[in-house]
């Protein structure tokens, strides 16, 4: 396609009309592999004569196609010819830079898909490409590729980072020229902060893990620092700085600063401490503690002191300058010198960071859900000045109490004084906020400290709880907070605990959102230390109601981690709720998934919290457990969510939902033709995309054949025996699949030899020869036993038939043998190396005393002999840790779900941890107790 064909293409992909989009869309996909394509892509959107929005859509084509096609996962299948891959190579250099910025963003990115590809093998002269342009006129688009090529890097480790060793080898003293340049120019642009920050996140990159020996220097190092301190210490130019806050903090020349300050933190926390390092690198952290770690707190320091007399730095930096002061706490040096400006620091600068503040109410009043969200993201808190505050005054009191701890209770009382003699229109409020928000941060240390320790209760009654009838929101939230931080302490006087309880609970119903929030997250914390129910039973109704009203309001998984608490707290008690419960969370759920589709964010608030609902229903399924009529009741609610989570829609919450069918499939009365729909959906997600679920698939399939048998026999709408006989051969016939990835698959075999007995005997020989065959390629001992249960399950199934199919393979001999070797297997203990658990001796047992029952003509003597022997001492074994079992078992094991436990045992680290139903002792079936008598008479009779 020539390039005006081209052009017309790009264009109708931009029509409002959705037919020519698709049309256009169509032929894109026609002509993308077809030669020069690429290359054609590539001068349109560099052709400034061409519209800017077809440029756009080439851009994203071009990028899209790059990062699918460049670098194929499957070699045999390359999709852009040598030819086209040079031109490419040897363009994009030139033109990323040229583009307009929104153009840029995209060719950056198929140049970073090229680069971790082809550099260095397939693209050798690309550092001297760039090395070439530090010395030339295209200085900015050699940073710019230097900062994609260091950034590859920067998480290697070892070997992989041999690399990058010439990199800065050979590009950091250009680097260090052009950083001495542009430090000198007078009254500088905003064009030369941008190339110090990219010097500076090169220089990141190249540091991030380890120090390169070229930096190992004094002198070379210490030219470097001075222009980092230099950059730290100027002040920002104040001309051209955006008014707008948002603008402002990602201005060019803050982000200069942020970057300086984020390399001098790196440098100290990883490679200035003397505790963390090894000894070569020894050198350099004292060379760095003695010359370079007090300037840079002095520095710090002053740069605090701008927002001290009312000036500006970002929320970042602040951040990162606290983040600091905080490791310089426990270093003795450090300390000494932070000492004399410690008071200034601590109570006019930390202390009012702490304080609610204008930009809190800003978003308090406008946009309360996001002050909600903000206050409870781990995200946000990396970024946050008050975050980075109570972390400095809790290292400080943690580290330096006995000089600091004192008078920092001291300044909070004389808070508390003033506020309470002050008049309604003259209290403090915000300073409240801020000495009730430090009184919180410190629970952890006033819980542990006399005298504050006896205290803790006449504090929260004279002057947090008061604070829930404020007039002032955020105090009636912050009293909630404090509230829950310190639930757990004794109370002397338990109507105090009960005030408390019953405060947070009438705050749940609050006219602002963000009082309602907190009054739950507190609520948590006071029924997990509430030690008699009864003071919650009365209004746990309410509680409910007050709860669901919330969730319908924001989406949080923190809100969900409350009602779990709930739940587990009052189990069965939840039963009459536990409908409700389920289709309130249900609801929750679809609504998160539409806020979680629409943001296309992995980490957005309404995916975590959609995967906490679906957390809360397996905690209200597991406290019914017991009431198996209410799983009826609950699955019409549920199953939506089962069947579209099931697909590729919920793959990020496959695992949760496999869950909520494990419970479904083993604690209904009985299996639903609609659960058992469920079972082609398992089944194709497992062969297109969720192999690494198979261990959490296999708990459902265990439960579909374990407790549906005469369904899973008899139904041929779908053929389950032969859906399960393709997945299971599939899988362990692929010779590219790691034995760790086919475990279920044998587990699965076992379940339908023992829950089908003479009802699937032409299965017994295609399971078998599938089982000897991947035995014959496996190296993994627990793999191999895994494989002997096979045959045992096998021999317990019908061993006369069995023992005919291996003979019938060539391979019966073989088996036995490998079967009494790995029986025999002992450890220098003295400790049995194989078959450990009580499942798989019973196993082994019953597959062995099922041999001793065959004819005389079936088994010769010398067999006979053996295979008794191994019984013997695997009956005496049984037995024994039978006993033991009996002697240690819990409390919790008597309403066990078996399956849901995690195999401690399994020292090979198979990754199986539920083993639902081909582990189950759920009682004395007919064959164990039949075990226990042998094993009883063996003991007796064992000389």
């Amino acid at each position: 396609m020539d390039l005006p064909s081209l052009a017309v293409i790009l264009q109708a992909a931009l029509s409002p009309n959705p037919d020519e989009r698709k049309t256009a869309e169509q032929s894109l996909n026609q002509f993308q592999y077809a030669p020069q394509h690429l290359v054609r892509l590539l001068q349109i959107i560099v052709d400034n004569n061409v519209d800017m929005g077809v440029r756009q859509v080439a851009s994203i084509h071009f990028k899209n196609f790059i990062a699918k096609n460049w670098s194929p996962l499957d070699d045999t299948q390359l999709k852009i010819s040598q030819s086209d891959k040079d031109v490419v190579r040897d363009h994009i250099l030139v033109f990323v830079t040229q583009v307009p910025p929104l153009l840029r963003v995209q060719l950056g990115e198929c140049l970073k898909t090229v680069i971790h590809s082809d550099y260095p093998e397939q693209w050798p002269h690309l550092l001297d490409w760039v090395k070439h342009n530090l010395q030339d006129q295209q200085v900015y688009g050699a940073l710019y590729v230097l900062r994609i090529l260091s950034r590859k890097y920067e998480f290697k480790s070892d070997e992989e980072r041999v690399p990058v060793y010439r990199i800065v080898d050979e590009t950091f003293p250009h680097l260090l020229n052009i950083f001495n340049r542009l430090v000198q120019i007078v009254n500088p642009s905003l064009e030369v902060a941008d190339l110090i920050k990219l010097i500076c996140k090169i220089f990141w990159s190249s540091i991030y893990l380890e120090i390169p020996k070229l930096l190992f220097d004094q002198n070379i190092f210490n030219a470097w620092m001075m222009l980092f301190l230099n950059i730290l210490e100027r002040p920002v130019p104040s001309e051209g700085q955006p008014v707008d806050p948002d603008l402002r903090k990602s201005w060019g020349w803050w982000k200069v600063k942020k970057w300086t300050v984020h390399i001098l933190n790196r440098l100290y926390t990883r490679f200035g401490d003397l505790k963390l390092q090894n000894p070569e690198n020894r050198a350099f952290a004292q060379m760095f503690q003695k010359h370079y770690a007090g300037k840079i707190l002095e520095c710090h320091l002053n740069l605090l002191n701008v927002i001290r007399v009312g000036g500006y730095l970002p929320d970042r930096v602040i951040n990162l300058i606290l983040q600091y002061l905080s490791n310089s706490i426990s270093r003795n040096s450090m300390y000494t010198l932070l000492q004399p400006r410690l008071d200034a620091l601590l109570f006019e600068i930390v202390f009012p960071l702490m304080c609610f503040n204008d930009n809190d109410q800003k978003l308090w009043d406008e946009d309360p859900h996001e002050y909600v969200r903000k206050g409870y993201d781990i995200i946000e808190d990396l970024y946050s000045p008050r975050t980075a505050s109570m972390d400095f005054v809790s290292e400080l009191v943690r580290k330096r109490g006995k000089e600091n701890l004192q008078k920092f209770i001291q300044f909070i009382v004389e808070i508390f004084r003033r506020y309470d003699e002050a008049s309604a229109e003259y209290k403090p409020y915000r300073q409240k906020d801020g000495a009730l928000l430090a009184i919180g941060a410190l629970c952890d240390k006033l819980k542990q400290t006399e005298p504050y320790k006896s205290e803790l209760e006449h504090m929260l009654v004279q002057h947090v709880f008061p604070e829930f009838s404020c007039p002032v929101g955020h105090l009636r939230a912050k009293a909630a907070w404090v509230a829950g931080q310190y639930a757990h302490i004794n109370f002397s006087d338990q109507n105090n605990f009960r005030s408390a309880l019953q405060c947070v609970v009438s705050r749940m119903q609050d006219s602002e959102l963000p009082v309602r929030v907190d009054s739950v997250f507190a609520l948590r914390s006071f029924i997990e230390a509430c030690k008699d129910l009864n003071e919650i039973r009365p209004i746990l109704p309410q509680l409910l109601d007050e709860f669901f009203k919330l969730m319908n309001e924001v989406e949080n998984e923190d809100l969900v981690f409350t009602l779990e608490t709930i739940v587990d707290k009052f189990g069965e008690e939840m039963a009459p709720y536990a409908l409700g419960l389920c289709q309130n969370l249900a609801a929750a759920f679809w609504r998160c998934m539409n806020t979680a589709e629409a943001d296309e964010e992995a980490d957005d608030p309404g995916a975590l919290a959609a995967v906490g609902c679906l957390r809360a229903i397996s905690t209200i399924l597991e406290s019914v457990s017991r009431l198996p009529h209410l799983f009826v009741q609950i699955e019409p609610t549920l199953l939506p969510i089962m069947r579209r989570m099931l697909t590729t829609d919920g793959q990020e919450v496959f695992e949760e939902v496999l869950e909520i069918v494990s419970y479904m499939t083993f604690f209904s009365p009985t299996i639903s033709l609609d659960m058992w729909s469920l079972w082609p959906l398992m089944m194709e997600a497992l062969a297109d995309w969720a192999i690494d679920f198979f261990p959490n698939i296999l708990v459902p399939l265990d439960n579909y054949i374990s407790r549906g048998t005469a369904h899973f026999l008899t139904c041929k709408e779908p053929d389950y025996q032969q859906s399960l006989w393709n997945m299971i051969s599939s899988i362990m016939s692929d010779k590219n699949m790691e034995d760790n990835d086919i475990v279920p698959a044998p587990k699965l075999i076992e379940v339908v030899f023992q829950n089908c007995r003479g009802q699937v005997d032409h299965w017994v020989e295609p399971y078998l020869r599938i089982t000897v065959e991947r035995l014959h390629h496996t190296e993994k001992s627990y793999l191999k036993c895994l494989f002997m249960q096979v045959i045992a399950d096998a021999l317990y199934y019908n061993a006369a038939l069995t023992l005919s199919i291996l003979q019938k393979l060539g391979v019966a001999s073989e088996i036995f043998h490998l079967w009494f070797h790995l029986l025999q297997q002992v450890k220098k203990s003295g400790m049995r190396t194989n078959f450990k658990r009580e499942h798989e001796k019973k196993v082994c047992c019953l597959g062995l005393t099922s041999l001793l029952a065959l004819p005389a003509d079936q088994l010769p003597a010398e067999a006979l002999g053996r295979v008794f022997r191994a019984n013997l001492d695997l009956l005496v074994a049984y037995k024994e840790q039978v006993a033991e079992a009996a002697k240690e078992e819990e409390a919790e094991d008597d309403d066990d779900m078996d399956g849901f436990q995690t195999d401690d045992e399994d020292e090979e680290g198979n990754g199986f941890d539920k083993e639902m139903g081909v582990d189950a002792d759920e009682g004395e079936d007919a064959d164990t107790i039949t075990l226990r008598k042998l094993a009883e008479q063996v003991w007796i009779c064992r000389p």
